[in-house]
């Protein structure tokens, strides 16, 4: 499929710069046989007793450093993936950078060891990166948020756990503790898969068709508790936000779930098969043309999803990040 289909206009007032306050106070397009706008805490009118609420419980990772050459030149470095110890893969942005290279941190430096694919380098540092990261580290916020600095505890979810990512889960963004108590308190089942977002998620589709896009691949763990709970469901199966989706699907064969430790290139754009038997999905309103658009799609039919962003639009929804969320059922 041409990735031009899952191109929209999005005016720019309409990209939120801060998140709803409360969390739950943002905005919920409910999308059935009618489409329905609701406050997020209003969730609760569509979950019943018996379904299970699968939520990603990443930590984002200050993984943003600016650094200098001997030269004076500034680096900004992206810390994505650890590959052994104190090297880990990175994205790098300065003029002239090259094998040997030295960049110096703070009290710290580091040497880029050798350029690797798709604009990465390998980093060897000379202080524990994650050491580093909690003293000069900075949120990786997109780029299309504008305002700066955002307090970090806005850009992780209440229920964060496990350190990895380089960007939020941000359907997530939306749930507060009071609310996640009263969905407990109805008899819905909360469990967390573990899908560090990297790359992956949000690098542009760049190529003409959709199936000539690769994925990077990102790391996934789901426990084989998680996988019972899911797989001996009596109600629904809803999954919280694409990056839960991609990990279900990736370790889902014949509509059971597997516990599952390890990396997925996961691809999911239309045509697509599910597997993993998700019932209805929340999440946000997400960049045109990329990975996330077209997953959606595919979970819920393109010319639906379509419609909705501009309904979205119409009714002046907030979109990207910190935007409003959408709860929508399967095609």
């Amino acid at each position: 499929m041409n990735t031009s289909s899952f191109d929209y206009h999005l005016p720019k007032e309409l990209i939120a710069q801060r998140p709803a306050s409360p969390r739950d106070s943002s905005r919920l397009m409910v999308i059935k046989e009618e489409i329905e706008h609701k406050r997020f805490r209003e969730l609760l009118e569509y979950l019943e007793g018996g379904d299970v609420l699968v939520l990603n419980d990443t930590k984002v990772i200050p993984a943003r450093l600016v650094g200098f050459k001997p030269t004076g030149g500034r680096v900004k470095a992206l810390l994505i993936r650890e590959t052994d110890g104190n090297l880990w893969e990175c994205v790098l942005q300065g003029k002239k950078v090259r094998p040997d290279l030295t960049i110096h941190f703070n009290s710290s430096s580091a040497r880029v060891v050798e350029r690797r694919a798709e604009g990465r380098w390998l980093v060897e540092f000379r202080t524990p990166p994650r050491k580093l990261m909690e003293r000069v580290g900075e949120m990786p916020l997109p780029p299309y948020i504008k305002r700066e600095p955002v307090d970090p505890r806005q850009y992780q979810t209440v229920y964060a756990t496990h350190h990895g990512s380089i960007a939020a889960p941000t359907a997530g963004l939306h749930f507060t503790e009071k609310l996640l108590q009263k969905i407990r308190e109805m008899g819905v089942t909360i469990t967390t898969i573990t899908l560090h977002v990297g790359p992956g998620t949000f690098t542009p589709v760049t190529t003409d068709e959709t199936n000539e896009h690769r994925m990077h691949p990102e790391e996934i763990l789901i426990t084989e508790k998680t996988a019972d709970t899911i797989n001996d469901r009596s109600g629904r199966l809803i999954s919280v936000g694409t990056t839960t989706l991609r990990a279900l699907e990736t370790a889902s064969r014949n509509g059971r779930l597997r516990a599952y430790n390890g990396c997925s290139d996961l691809f999911i754009h239309p045509p697509h098969t599910f597997k993993s038997q998700a019932d209805a999905l929340i999440t946000n309103f997400h960049l045109p043309r990329s990975t996330l658009i077209m997953m959606v799609s595919a979970f819920a039919g393109i010319k639906r999803v379509l419609h909705a962003y501009q309904t979205a639009i119409e009714h002046k929804y907030r979109f990207y990040s910190f935007g409003d969320a959408m709860l929508i059922t399967r095609e």
